[in-house]
């Protein structure tokens, strides 16, 4: 049932309105302020009429502090006084009064004018309760959207790996080492920008898909156990124009375009660069590289290094940092490499939380690596071509 809170400091208006009100709805009355402000903080009523001459707390005061509170601050007052000036009336309504009634009270007035703010309060209270069924409908299905997505995106990006098919939990690995640099970089001059509001969020959820172009990738080439020969590894370095093409192209095709295609494509593209524009496959150096892409480079280096392949053992986690941290301003963005240092206990942490079922525990004597990683940083310790 609908409830009145009247407020008045003299007891015949009280008992008037009481009496007067009742055929419409549930009344509680309070002789001074803040004995109304206590019952509407405890029960919020549907309709306050509220008187403005009120010693210690007058009908102004009152208002302004029901205003503040959250749980009051839509209920709608009325104030009844039997002030007659213009001045005063304004006020009211500028501290957010719905209407005015003067004494001496007439009965039909103050029906009138009581019904029309309770049918009003009952339409926008009708009105918010459909706007939160609504918003809640549109949560779930933007929630059911996003694991529709993320599954369609982890589904594209196993299709690839499955093709080379030691990566194991490689999609999920470095997805997770994106998140833990792009967390520690956002609050970085140099990647604030790109790390503000969504894009984090938009560029992890990208991750996944920086090797698709490898469905592209002949297996004589993407599964040979060997070294590659010099034209076998050009051939490999066309996944990276491959994923980024047709992500971008996808992307376009989107009507609206889809944003984290873009990112897609530009990791897929990019994650091969290396800070000193000797990567490939547009040679881009420092900040010119996109920073998603630098984030990829660190995160796909490093579970490159840590995991057992055909062709390689696996290297344990820190002989894999001091590769990384040797490869600073030359291979990598510095900044990404002293974010990757600080969260090297959270690497390892997902290193060895997401470990595929037959892989074996890292070795301490690393073999050829054919992703080009470890000659290109320490050409003396690592033979053979890149199989990027």
């Amino acid at each position: 049932m609908r409830t009145i809170l009247v407020v008045d400091d003299a007891a015949e208006n009280l008992q008037l309105l009481s009496e007067l009100l009742k055929p419409l709805a549930r009344v509680r009355v309070a002789r001074a302020g803040a004995k109304a402000l206590e019952i509407a903080r405890e029960s919020p009523p549907d309709l306050i009429l509220l008187d403005v001459l009120m010693p210690e707390l007058d009908g102004f005061a009152v208002l302004e502090r029901l205003k503040a509170m959250p749980q009051c601050a839509g209920v709608p007052v009325i104030f009844v006084t039997s002030l007659d000036g213009s001045d005063d009336e304004e006020r009211g309504l500028k501290l957010g009064a719905v209407d005015y009634i003067s004494k001496p009270l007439k009965p039909a007035v103050v029906l009138a004018r009581v019904r029309t703010q309770l049918e009003l309060k009952q339409a926008r209270d009708a009105m918010n309760h459909r706007n939160a069924v609504l918003e809640t409908e549109v949560a779930a299905r933007m929630r059911e959207s996003n694991m529709i997505r993320s599954a369609t995106i982890r589904a594209f990006a196993n299709i690839a790996e499955t093709r080379d098919n030691d990566t194991g939990e490689h999609v999920r690995r470095t997805q997770e080492y994106v998140r833990l640099l792009a967390e520690d970089l956002r609050s970085h001059p140099r990647f604030r920008a790109d790390l503000a509001g969504s894009n984090l969020d938009i560029i992890v959820e990208s991750a996944p898909l920086h090797d698709i172009g490898k469905v592209g990738v002949p297996d004589a080439v993407l599964l040979k156990p060997g070294k590659l020969t010099a034209e076998e590894f050009e051939v490999m370095k066309t996944h990276t124009t491959m994923g980024g093409l047709a992500l971008e192209q996808a992307a376009e095709n989107s009507d609206p375009p889809i944003a984290f295609l873009h990112i897609a494509a530009t990791i897929a593209r990019s994650h091969h660069e290396k800070w000193d524009g000797t990567g490939y496959p547009d040679k881009l150096a420092g900040d010119a590289i996109p920073a998603a892409a630098r984030l990829m480079a660190v995160s796909d280096v490093f579970d490159a290094l840590t995991t057992e392949r055909v062709y390689k053992r696996a290297m344990s986690a820190e002989e894999a940092r001091e590769i990384i941290v040797n490869g600073r301003g030359a291979h990598f963005d510095p900044a990404v490499v002293d974010a990757f240092v600080a969260r090297f206990d959270d690497f390892t942490a997902v290193m060895r939380t997401l470990v595929n079922e037959d892989d074996e525990q890292p070795m301490r004597d690393p073999v050829v690596d054919r992703s080009g990683i470890r000659s290109a940083i320490v050409p003396a310790r690592a033979k053979g071509a890149a199989h990027g």
